[in-house]
């Protein structure tokens, strides 16, 4: 038996450890507290949240918004009426009839000899059924998975894909929180059928979103699609002026982070959340007490630990209840059925919604899309859906919080400690 050295077993041991530091070096993401000072009001504020988020106002959309399993009924039509290209990206592809009908649809599209592109996050659609991948592939669709269980992804298994996307002909673009499974039809009757929000885009700002859409494209499959087939010349078709917001964790600060804290300190009469996982850091609960110590009238909405599909996540969100109580913030919880829209409204002006949470995994770790849309009329339907989801909504008081069971506290402080992985 050939005895190694101990001088090799520790050159051995120190290379290790050099370069576990090397790669963690590489991959982590700078731990940036963000500060955010009183920039002005909203109108003066568009360009910057704009631009400072990776992107620009863009004029001439028709924007229109659509709500819970409406979704699947217009976009599926829009994609049997494509001529050139059908794009569709999206995290969630779990089980019901609708997978079956989605795939068929995009299937028969394929068999048309219009090019179907198709990327599903490998995670997210890990309970696809296979006969399905199969028939679009036979079909002619191509398929690609994000981030698929391999040697070589080991480093970045963690950044998932959480983008909803749909981007057909060029011409039309949809993003919303919708995931492709049952729980997303209906009309929100019931703890089967959720809530969640979508927008259907007309006009320039679709070319943004076949960019956004093209970007994991090629990571995942080196395929580059170009010229007028996917990015047409879009005349303006509507009133509304818009602009993307969308992020892959490649070290520089979150842009749909910024997007959120911008249009939060931007805020001067009211700012409007709906989130199904709402976890600030100490530095966006700042900007949100900041909000209402200048007298803006704050309220979020998130579902209640009996309706969400992650009870853990509600539980990490309680225990982040008590700071923004106390600094005025208004905390209601959806209890009827899932709420999963990501929504902001601020001034009754500008509004976002897109596929972003609001917390760390969204911020640091997934890659996501938000559009912020500067239209009154979106922002009052919107508001007019806010109204809607109160009437099945309770309002947790600083008193309530207090008194929660000595159990509960421990269950959320229990969730809280792995906030950034939920």
């Amino acid at each position: 038996m050939v005895e190694i050295p101990l001088w090799v077993l520790v050159a051995i041991g120190i290379a290790l450890i050099l370069l576990i530091i090397l790669f963690w070096s590489v991959k982590r993401r700078q731990d940036v507290h963000l500060q955010v000072s009183d920039p002005g009001e909203l109108g003066a504020m568009i360009e910057s949240i704009a631009g400072l988020s990776h992107g620009s106002i863009v004029e001439g959309n028709r924007i229109r918004v659509v709500q819970n399993g409406a979704f699947f009924d217009e976009m599926l039509e829009d994609v049997r009426n494509a001529k050139s290209s059908v794009h569709f990206e999206t995290y969630v592809w779990w089980t019901g009839e609708i997978n079956g009908t989605v795939a068929s649809t995009l299937s028969a599209k394929a068999a048309e000899g219009v090019p179907v592109r198709v990327l599903l996050d490998a995670s997210g659609s890990s309970r696809m059924d296979d006969k399905l991948w199969e028939q679009m592939n036979t079909a002619g669709c191509k398929l690609a998975k994000y981030h698929p269980f391999r040697i070589s992804n080991l480093g970045k298994f963690n950044n998932r894909d959480h983008r909803k996307i749909v981007v057909i002909d060029g011409h039309i673009g949809w993003v919303s929180g919708h995931g492709i499974a049952q729980e997303w039809t209906g009309d929100a009757e019931d703890r089967e059928h959720w809530r969640d929000t979508a927008i259907r885009v007309e006009g320039p700002l679709v070319n943004r979103l076949q960019t956004v859409f093209s970007e994991n494209w090629i990571e995942e499959t080196g395929e580059v699609f170009a010229g007028d087939q996917y990015f047409p010349t879009l005349d303006a078709v509507g009133p509304t002026p818009a602009h993307v917001a969308y992020s892959s964790p490649a070290g520089s600060v979150s842009s749909v982070e910024l997007l959120h804290l911008l249009a939060i300190a931007s805020a001067r009469k009211q700012i409007l959340i709906q989130n199904p996982y709402f976890l600030p850091d100490p530095e966006d609960i700042d900007v949100i007490l900041q909000a209402v110590k200048r007298g803006v009238d704050v309220r979020i909405m998130m579902p209640s630990d009996s309706a969400t599909d992650a009870a853990i996540v509600q539980h990490a969100s309680h225990h982040r209840f008590g700071a923004l109580l106390e600094g005025g913030v208004r905390i209601f919880e959806f209890g009827k059925t899932g709420l999963h829209q990501k929504v902001i409204i601020v001034d009754g002006i500008w509004s976002s919604v897109g596929s972003t949470n609001f917390d760390d995994r969204s911020f640091e770790l997934n890659d996501e899309i938000s559009v912020g849309m500067i239209d009154r009329e979106i922002a009052a339907t919107l508001m007019a859906a806010w109204e809607e989801d109160m009437k099945h909504a309770e309002e947790w008081s600083l008193e309530k919080w207090k008194q929660r069971s000595i159990s509960h506290k421990l269950t959320d402080f229990g969730a809280f400690l792995v906030n950034e992985q939920l």
